[in-house]
C-alpha cells in the first residue's frame, strides 16, 4: 500500500470535453471560409475595395483557426500537496521577486501588502527569501519595507496560528470581521491589535508618502541622497535576515535597486528580473523563483507547495519550465465595463494552451525553474556545468566576471543547492552590488540567451517562447482557492495605456526572432503550441486589418459601393455575425458572466482594438523601422478597499484625455456618423455596379453602438468628456478621410 502512495503522481492532467463549443466553432470557420471562397470566385466583382475586403477578412479568418486551435484541448491541471509532503523528506528554497518602479503610480502601501502576504505563506520560513526590485530608487520604498518588517514579526505569526487565508492586511481585514458570538476572546484580542497595528503602519505610511520632504537622508537612507530615478548607483540591502535558519522565523528580505546610468539602456522589467536573479544566485540560490507583480497578493498561502507538485513530479514534472497562476482580480468592477478582467479569455483561451504545450509566460505570478531561466536544456540538466565541461571564460561570457555568481550558477545548474543554514545574504553584499551594476551585462548572454530577454517592453512572452523552444513546457496551476489577487486597472485611461504597451511589445516578438514562427520552424515548440500563440502576438497586427476594414466600409458608405455581397451569401455574412455573438454569450453565462459583462467585454474589443492596439502597433512599426524607441508606461496601481466600487458613483465611467488613443477612437467615430449621414441623406454619387447596401449599415451601425461611450464624450464635459483639441484633430482627418473618399481614389 504504501508503495502504491509513493507511486501515486503528484498532479494530475485532465482534458475538458467541451463537444458542443466545438461544433460551432468550426460552424463559424466553415461559413468564414465559405465567405473567402466567394469573393474568390466572384471575380466579376473585382475591384481595389473588394481585393482589400479579401486581404482583411483572409486575416480574420486565420485568426478565428488560431483561436479554434487554441480552444480545441482545454485542460486542468489537479495537485496534491498531501503527497509532496509526504514524499519529500527536505523541501527545497523559493526565492520570491517583487517589482516595483513607481512610488507615485505604484503605491508603497500596495507593494508593503504584496510582501507581507509572501513573508507569511505555509512554507518553511528558513527556505523562503523574499527580494523586492524598487527601479524608482525610493526612498519612500525602502522605508516602508523596514516599517513592514516590523509589523512582519506580529502579523506572519498571527496568520499562521489562526490559518487566515488571505494574508494580504488590507484584504484580510475589508472581508473579515469579529465574530463576537463564536470568536475566542484570545483570538477577539489578537485580531484587534493586529488590525491596529496595521491601520497605524498604513497610516505612517500614507503620511511619509504625502508630505513633500519626508525624512532626512542620513543613516540607512543615506545613500539615497543624490540619487535620481534613472541615474544612481547599485543599492543592495538586507532588511529581515533568518539568520538561525529558523524554520518559524520570518524569510529573508532583501531590498533591490539596481544601478541606473543615463548612457545605460535599462531594459524595463527585464533588465530588473535579471538582476534580481544574480543577486538572489549569490545570496540564496534556490532551485526555483516566483516572481510577482507589486500588487498581486497572495491568496492562497498553500500555493508554493501546490506548484512544487507539478515541478517536483518524477514523471510529468522533469520537462516544466515554469508553472503559471492565472491573474485574477480583486473588487473589480461590476461587468467589468472595461474589459480588462479577461475571465473568459483565461477560462478558454489559456485553459486551452494548458492543454498544449503550456500555457505562456504571463509576467507574474509564475514559479521558474532557475536551470530554464540560465539557459538550460531539458536533457542539460545536472550534465553541462556540474561535469566542468564549459572553461572558465565561457562561463565568464555566459554569465558575467563575478566569480561568486559563476560558482552559484554551477551549484545551481548542477542541481546542488545551499543548505537553509548556508544562507546568510549579509554576507554577498558586495558582489550582489557588483552583480546589479549597468556594465556588469556588457559582452555577456544576459537578455540574449540568458534570464528575461531584451529587444521588447513586452518581456515576459519571448522569454517564455524562448524557453519552450528548448524543449521545456510549462502548466497551469489553479488551486481553489487562486493563488494570486491582484488590482485590475479601473478607470479607462489605465486600461489605454496598459493595451497600447501590450499591443507595442508584443508587435515586436511577432515579427523578432522570437516569433511563434521562428520558434516552430527552428525550435522545438510544437506546431499547435507556436500557433496558439499567434492569438497572442498578432494584437497588433488585429489592430491595423481591423482598422483598415472599418475604414473600408465608411468609405463604401460614402463613395456608393459595396464589399459585401448580394442575396444568399450575405445572409452567410449575416450568419457568420449572429451565431458568433449568440456563441461568445452562451461561453460567458456558462461560467457565470452577465449579459452586461459580456455585452462590455464585446465592445471593448472592438474599440481596444481598433484604438491602443493601433496605436500599438504603429509604435512597434516605428521601433522596427529604428525611427523612434518604444516608451514603456506603468499602469498605475489602484488600493481600495473591498467592495470600494459600490460606494463610487464614478465607477465604470468612461474618462477621456488628449491621448493619440482617443483621437483615433473618435475620427472613427466621426468618419461613421458622418459616411451614415451621408447614406440618410440621399448624397452619395450614382453607384458603377452594386452600390453601399445592407451589409455596409449593419457593420458601420454595430461600430457606432460599441462607440457610444465616445459619442457620449463628445457632448460630455470635464474628465468624462473628450477634450476639445482631440475633437478638433479628430475632425480634420475625418474630413480628409472624407475628401479622400469623395474623390474615388481607390476606385
Amino acid at each position: 500500500m504504501a508503495n502504491e502512495e509513493h507511486d501515486l503522481p503528484l498532479y494530475e492532467k485532465v482534458w475538458l470535453k467541451r463537444t458542443f463549443q466545438r461544433v460551432i466553432d468550426t460552424l463559424i470557420l466553415f461559413l468564414l471560409l465559405l465567405l473567402l471562397s466567394n469573393r474568390v470566385f466572384a471575380s466579376h466583382n473585382f475591384s481595389f475595395p473588394w481585393l482589400l475586403a479579401f486581404i482583411c477578412e483572409s486575416w480574420f479568418t486565420f485568426t478565428w483557426i488560431v483561436i479554434l486551435n487554441t480552444k480545441w484541448s482545454p485542460a486542468v491541471t489537479i495537485t496534491h500537496p498531501d503527497r509532496l509532503l509526504q514524499r519529500v523528506q527536505e523541501l527545497p528554497p523559493v526565492d520570491l521577486f517583487v517589482t516595483t518602479a513607481d512610488p507615485v503610480l505604484e503605491s508603497p502601501i500596495i507593494t508593503v501588502n504584496t510582501v507581507l502576504s509572501l513573508l507569511a505563506l505555509d512554507y518553511p520560513a528558513n527556505k523562503l527569501a523574499c527580494y523586492v526590485s524598487d527601479d524608482g530608487c525610493s526612498p519612500l520604498t525602502f522605508y516602508a519595507l523596514l516599517e513592514a518588517s516590523k509589523f512582519a514579526k506580529f502579523w506572519v505569526p498571527f496568520c499562521k496560528k489562526h490559518n487566515v487565508q488571505v494574508r494580504a492586511p488590507f484584504r484580510y481585514y475589508s472581508d473579515v470581521t469579529i465574530n463576537n458570538n463564536e470568536d475566542s476572546l484570545e483570538f477577539k484580542q489578537e485580531w484587534l491589535q493586529v488590525k491596529e497595528m496595521y491601520d497605524n503602519l498604513s497610516r505612517t505610511i500614507e503620511e511619509v508618502t504625502h508630505k513633500t520632504t519626508p525624512f532626512q537622508l542620513d543613516g540607512e537612507f543615506a545613500i539615497f541622497s543624490n540619487t535620481e530615478q534613472r541615474n544612481h548607483p547599485s543599492i543592495v540591502k538586507v532588511i529581515l535576515e533568518n539568520k538561525e535558519g529558523l524554520f518559524d522565523g520570518l524569510p529573508h528580505l532583501i531590498y533591490v535597486s539596481r544601478e541606473k546610468r543615463p548612457q545605460y539602456h535599462h531594459n524595463y522589467k527585464a533588465g530588473a528580473m535579471n538582476v534580481l536573479t544574480r543577486v538572489s544566485g549569490l545570496m540564496s540560490n534556490a532551485p526555483f523563483m516566483l516572481n510577482v507583480d507589486c500588487d498581486m497578493v497572495v491568496n492562497n498561502p498553500k500555493i508554493v507547495l501546490h506548484a512544487l507538485c507539478i515541478l517536483m513530479d518524477s514523471q510529468k514534472g522533469k520537462d516544466v519550465a515554469f508553472v503559471q497562476c492565472f491573474q485574477q482580480f480583486y473588487d473589480g468592477i461590476k461587468d467589468d465595463p472595461f474589459g480588462n478582467q479577461w475571465v473568459a479569455a483565461f477560462e478558454y483561451i489559456i485553459r486551452g494552451m494548458a492543454g498544449l504545450q503550456g500555457p505562456f509566460y504571463g509576467g507574474t505570478n509564475t514559479f521558474h525553474r532557475r536551470n530554464t531561466i540560465y539557459g538550460l536544456y531539458p536533457h542539460e540538466i545536472e550534465t553541462e556545468i556540474k561535469a566542468g565541461k564549459l572553461e572558465e571564460d565561457i562561463l565568464i561570457q555566459q554569465f558575467g566576471s563575478s566569480k561568486e555568481f559563476i560558482n552559484s550558477a554551477a551549484h545551481a545548474s548542477g542541481g546542488s543547492v545551499y543548505s537553509a543554514n548556508d544562507i546568510t545574504p549579509s554576507n554577498f553584499i558586495e558582489a550582489a552590488t557588483q552583480v546589479a551594476n549597468c556594465d556588469y551585462e556588457c559582452g555577456t548572454f544576459w537578455g540574449k540567451k540568458l534570464g528575461w530577454l531584451y529587444g521588447s517592453i513586452s518581456e515576459d512572452v519571448p522569454t517564455g517562447l524562448n524557453i519552450q523552444r528548448k524543449g521545456w513546457r510549462s502548466e497551469c496551476c489553479t488551486p481553489d482557492p487562486i493563488a494570486f489577487q491582484g488590482c485590475a486597472p479601473r478607470g479607462l485611461l489605465s486600461t489605454v495605456i496598459q493595451q497600447k504597451r501590450w499591443g507595442s511589445g508584443l508587435t515586436v516578438v511577432f515579427f523578432g526572432k522570437h516569433s511563434p514562427l521562428v520558434c516552430m520552424l527552428f525550435g522545438k515548440v510544437q506546431f499547435r503550441a507556436g500557433l496558439s500563440y499567434f492569438w497572442l502576438t498578432n494584437w497588433g497586427l488585429r489592430g491595423a486589418f481591423l482598422v483598415c476594414y472599418v475604414a473600408l466600409i465608411a468609405y463604401c458608405m460614402i463613395a456608393n459601393t459595396s464589399i459585401f455581397p448580394q442575396g444568399l451569401v450575405l445572409w452567410i455574412a449575416i450568419s457568420v455575425f449572429v451565431i458568433y455573438n449568440i456563441h461568445t454569450l452562451s461561453e460567458y453565462l456558462t461560467i457565470g458572466l452577465s449579459i452586461t459583462h459580456w455585452w462590455n467585454n464585446q465592445r471593448m474589443c472592438v474599440m481596444r482594438t481598433t484604438t491602443a492596439w493601433f496605436i500599438g502597433f504603429l509604435s512597434a512599426m516605428l521601433k522596427l523601422s529604428r525611427i523612434s524607441d518604444t516608451v514603456f508606461e506603468i499602469t498605475e496601481k489602484e488600493h481600495t478597499a473591498s467592495g470600494a466600487d459600490g460606494n463610487n458613483a464614478d465607477a465604470g465611467r468612461f474618462t477621456f484625455d488628449e491621448s493619440p488613443v482617443f483621437v483615433v477612437g473618435s475620427t472613427i467615430l466621426l468618419v461613421h456618423l458622418t459616411a451614415m449621414l451621408i447614406m440618410f441623406l440621399g448624397l452619395q454619387p450614382t453607384p458603377i455596379g452594386n452600390g453601399c447596401g445592407v451589409g455596409e449599415l449593419i457593420c458601420s451601425t454595430y461600430l457606432v453602438v460599441c462607440y457610444w461611450p465616445y459619442l457620449k464624450g463628445l457632448f460630455s464635459r470635464g474628465k468624462y468628456g473628450i477634450p476639445l483639441s482631440t475633437i478638433c484633430m479628430s475632425s480634420v482627418f475625418a474630413l480628409v478621410f472624407l475628401h479622400f473618399c469623395t474623390n474615388n481614389i481607390i476606385t
